[in-house]
């Protein structure tokens, strides 16, 4: 028996998929591995872009997944929500395995992505500038598009 390949090559109108779906999206499931157990863990995290498109976050580093990116910055990001109807494996969502950079507070950087991050989430406002929040730039290394049934495709850094 022979194995084929699932995934279609990269072409336009997936791009675009990609592209809205993460400018849409205003959270994302994070996967990380657990520093005391090296077992994963998921969490919800609001999520936002930058300038160019690329995804970040505000997190608390109170939270379980900042010690773990701490320990280890590899992460996975899964967007897309299924709608309210239909079967869920046929709505469109994205895995992105990134490298999870802290920003540091009082650079340039951290004050573009304020900026930025307020204009996108507003209510954000109530706690952006607690002591315990940074935001986290995701350094996308590769992902995978599942467009819906028979619609997956790897993406490359630069298919983002």
């Amino acid at each position: 028996m022979t194995k084929t390949d699932p995934f279609q090559p990269m072409d336009a109108t997936a791009r675009s998929q990609v592209k809205e779906l993460i400018t849409d999206a205003t959270f994302a499931a994070l996967a990380v591995l657990r520093p005391d157990s090296l077992l994963p863990s998921v969490s919800r995290i609001a999520l936002a872009t930058d300038d160019a498109g690329r995804p970040v976050s505000l997190i608390s580093t109170l939270a379980d997944h900042t010690q773990a990116l701490r320990a280890n910055s590899s992460c996975a990001l899964l967007i897309g929500e299924p709608a309210d109807k239909g079967d869920p494996l046929t709505h469109p969502r994205l895995t992105l395995h990134a490298i999870a950079r802290l920003v540091p507070k009082e650079t340039p950087e951290h004050n573009r992505l304020r900026a930025r991050y307020l204009s996108l989430r507003p209510k954000a406002k109530l706690y952006v500038d607690f002591a315990d929040f940074n935001f986290i730039h995701f350094d996308v290394q590769d992902g995978v598009l599942n467009g819906g049934f028979g619609k997956a495709y790897r993406l490359a850094p630069d298919d983002l």
